[in-house]
């Protein structure tokens, strides 16, 4: 049967080359995939500045599996004891920290990174000019920057660092570095000052004695540390101890292109099958004849499914180098986003395209399969009958498949609105939206039938003799009009559902984290933060009555053990959302009102946590749990009050204090302040922008809307958002053309009779638009239906509201875009086939 698919494609060539396309761009996606998976699993970060040393220690960056989002430390102190080791010649310690240089123009320069000297050593960096900095006060440049700030050596140079300023004098220049920023260095002393980790190093890199190899030095670097939270790393994995984000990157990159990669199989069956069931029923008469000389149901199905095989394979191996370069490109726009860390390297072998050929394979192997059944199991006599106008459409299988289809998403949309909350309910709604289009996706001719009934009066008192044509055209072909009507329904659907998604979390959370505010202005740096100490000089301004440090992170709560659990048990953890404020100004500036306890008692190690945490939840107040911070740092802290927070939009409290102290930079990033009763906002800000005259640098004072327009962070789940989206908007809109031109192809005979018996060119293209107006209000009422099955239940596991949160054009744009590219793909294949005189379309037909 295989030799017999190779003949049928010779005289096939327009219809198969619709599959062609459709496999093409669904192993691409698929290919493309699988290097971010394998890419992710990887996590390679080659190091840089530490490429010289072979064995690097750092902290454990990760608890219970998630990657920390703090840099975890390491005693300073380790180096000297490493160092004493017999397979190590050297440990040097480095300190990296964030600055930003005050060249006294409109804006700072931004985004600068100085090291501790020993860095300069490893990086092998020589100087080109001048000296190494050896006291406080003086610092060496790499090249590049001291091209781009305009200074050399002797110059003086004013950094914004630590929350204050630093008058720093240029000692030296460096040549460039192979693989590393431009950067600044000062002595290690220096360093752990500025950075404000004395006593900490961000790594220690451990160069070996001669004639000791790396495994025999990381051997004995790992024993030397044994009992402490160190790690030992060599290879690509001491890229870690420099970009400490990469871990959370390779994580959200494993599970991101899963769900990716998921889906997009989904949708390949979709739209492979709704083509290749095009095809088939292009082809019935052929088969019927088949049939009638004696070719068995198997051999038919075996000489689809072999015909769609040689397609599959002319189409994957093309789209693996394409897929590839695809993958890269992802990982670029992700890390251009803030997705993942640009430090991550791109590593795809073999298995994702392996895969992708053996999925693509698959999904077209079972697509050709369903499509092919009827033509193989019906009659010859009624498959001839069927031949011209498809009648028949509804199996048992696709009926179980499509009542399971539509079981799932109700049974999930339940879930989504009666058990998720908050950022979870997304969780389940994409799945649901996908469970849907798949039952309608089945039911389709039918549906289509119900709803073809109830449009065709008023196409037609609209359109005249031509739409009654087209109506008539819709009603005799509903089971092809279904076939086009999905790609519509799926591209509208997803696109809705998945872009007021984002939009209604990204609302959503913007509302929840301003409803936490109170304030009426807020104190900022266009650096790199503000120095603790400020509070309290903005808390004694008159105009003042309360100020409140404001930074922002995570961290853990290590669930007690029930006492019948066995101790050697692990303990639950719960990953919590945490804001440090000031225990002073915090009932000042914030609206949560205490059910218990008070922000007051908010010193030292303690913590605010939700209701949803305290009482029969978990902890009571007044009782000590056990807390990892950011930086991964285990402590008991006290819990002294507790408050209703916004489901699924929990945030504890803790003492600002003691969550800067365990941040990259241990500086705040926002300062919120409320008035003096009887105080206006012009009078505040006005005298908090009098501190900038003698007050820090880079500071920013701005108005209570200026806040609320900063409170939403989810750039990170926007970028995931809308690249998932739009991947798979892309390739259901490729399905789209690909059917309408597949379908307006095939009817070049019909067009021919047409004009024979006096029909016009321009009633033909009438009665295609009407018909195309009917493809295109059908898909977009069912995309409406399945968006909106989608988004009710996510509205209201979000926050309690069914209507979807985001810009009216979003759908408006959408809807438009469905409906310009059906006119397109229908009348332009269209205006093509009635280019040839009817006599010689009908001779060849």
């Amino acid at each position: 049967m295989f030799g017999l698919a190779l003949q049928t494609l010779k005289f096939r060539k327009g219809g198969f080359l619709a599959s062609f396309v459709a496999l093409f761009f669904g192993a691409t996606i698929l290919v493309a995939c699988g290097s971010l998976l394998e890419t992710g699993v990887h996590s390679a970060v080659p190091p840089q500045r530490l490429a010289a040393a072979p064995v690097v220690v750092t902290g454990e960056q990760t608890f219970d599996g998630d990657a920390l989002p703090e840099r975890s430390r390491v005693d300073a102190g380790l180096a000297q004891r490493l160092a004493a080791l017999p397979e190590a010649g050297r440990a040097l310690t480095d300190v990296s920290f964030p600055a930003s240089a005050l060249t006294g123009g409109d804006a700072p320069e931004r985004d600068l990174t100085g090291h501790g000297w020993s860095s300069a050593e490893l990086s092998g960096a020589p100087l080109a000019d001048g000296a190494a900095p050896r006291a406080q006060g003086e610092t060496a440049l790499d090249r590049r920057l001291a091209d781009r700030l305009g200074v050399g050596t002797g110059d003086r140079l004013t950094l914004a660092v630590g929350g204050g300023s630093e008058q720093l004098r240029v000692t030296g220049v460096l040549r460039p570095a192979t693989g590393t920023d431009a950067a600044f260095y000062v002595t290690d002393a220096e360093a752990a000052r500025l950075g404000g980790v004395r006593g900490q190093a961000d790594a220690i890199a451990v160069l070996p004695a001669e004639g000791v190899s790396t495994a025999e030095l990381a051997d004995a670097v790992g024993k030397a540390l044994a009992g402490t939270p160190a790690r030992t790393l060599t290879g690509d994995a001491r890229g870690e101890a420099e970009f400490p984000d990469a871990l959370a990157a390779s994580t959200r990159l494993i599970s991101m292109s899963a769900v990716f990669g998921g889906i997009a199989v989904m949708v390949s069956v979709f739209v492979v099958g709704s083509t290749l069931a095009l095809l088939v029923q292009q082809r019935l008469r052929e088969m019927a004849m088949l049939r009638a000389i004696g070719s068995l149901p198997g051999q038919i199905r075996r000489m689809v499914v072999g015909e769609t095989l040689v397609i599959a394979a002319g189409a994957t191996l093309p789209a693996l180098v394409p897929g590839w370069y695809a993958g890269r490109w992802m990982l670029g726009l992700l890390a251009d986003g803030g997705v993942v860390a640009p430090e991550i390297a791109y590593r795809a072998g073999w298995v994702p395209m392996v895969v992708a050929a053996g999925a693509s394979a698959a999904a077209a192997s079972a697509a050709a399969f369903i499509a092919s059944r009827r033509a193989a199991l019906a009659r010859p006599s009624d498959a001839l009958a069927e031949s011209a106008v498809q009648s028949r459409w509804l199996s048992g299988p696709r009926l179980l498949f499509a009542l399971l289809c539509l079981a799932g998403g109700t049974a999930l949309a339940l879930v989504t609105a009666l058990v998720m909350d908050g950022p979870l309910a997304a969780a389940t709604s994409g799945p649901a939206a996908m469970l849907w289009a798949g039952g309608i996706a089945l039911l389709g001719p039918g549906i289509t039938r119900v709803l073809t009934a109830l449009l065709q009066w008023p196409l037609r008192a609209l359109s005249g003799f031509p739409g009654r044509l087209a109506m008539d055209n819709a009603k005799a072909r509903r089971i092809r009009l279904a076939g086009a009507v999905t790609p519509v329904m799926l591209a509208t659907g997803l696109a809705t559902a998945l872009l007021y998604m984002q939009t209604g979390q990204a609302e959503a959370s913007k509302d929840a984290e301003a409803a936490l505010i109170g304030a009426d202005a807020v104190v900022a740096s266009s650096v790199d933060g503000l120095d603790p100490a400020l509070v309290d000089r903005i808390s004694a301004l008159p105009e003042v009555s309360a100020a409140s440090a404001y930074a922002s992170g995570e961290a853990f709560i290590v669930q007690p053990l029930p006492a019948d659990e066995d101790p050697d048990e692990e303990p639950d953890t719960v990953e919590l959302t945490v804001r440090g404020v000031s225990a002073e100004g915090a009932a000042g500036t914030l609206t949560p009102r205490l059910t218990e306890g008070s922000f007051e008692q908010l010193r030292g190690d303690t913590v605010v946590l939700p209701t949803s945490l305290t009482g029969d939840a978990g902890q009571h107040v007044g009782d000590t749990v056990k807390m990892v911070l950011g930086d991964g740092t285990r402590l008991p802290v006290k819990v002294v009050g507790s408050y209703e927070a916004q489901p699924g939009f929990e945030i504890a409290f803790l003492p600002s204090e003691l969550a800067v102290a365990h941040t990259d930079t241990g500086l705040v990033p926002q300062i919120l302040v409320s008035g003096e009763k009887g105080t206006g906002t012009g009078e505040l800000l006005a005298a908090l922008r009098g501190l900038a005259e003698d007050g820090p640098p880079g500071l920013v004072v701005a108005g209570r809307a200026t806040l609320e327009d900063s409170a939403d962070d989810n750039a990170t789940s926007t970028w995931i958002n809308y690249l998932l989206a739009g991947t798979i908007i892309g390739y259901a809109v490729i399905s789209l053309v690909n059917t309408l031109i597949v379908a307006a192809a095939e009817r070049r005979r019909e067009f021919a009779l047409q004009r024979l018996v006096g029909a016009s060119e321009g009633q033909i293209m009438r009665m295609m638009t009407v018909e195309s107006v009917l493809v295109a209000l059908l898909g977009t009422l069912l995309g409406t239906f399945v968006a909106i099955a989608t988004l009710a239940p996510f509205g209201i596991g979000l926050d309690g509201s069914w209507m979807p949160r985001g810009p009216v054009w979003i759908y408006l744009s959408v809807i438009g875009f469905a409906v310009l590219l059906t006119l397109a793909a229908t009348l332009l294949p269209t205006r093509f086939a009635l280019r040839d005189r009817p006599a010689e379309v009908l001779a060849v037909a």
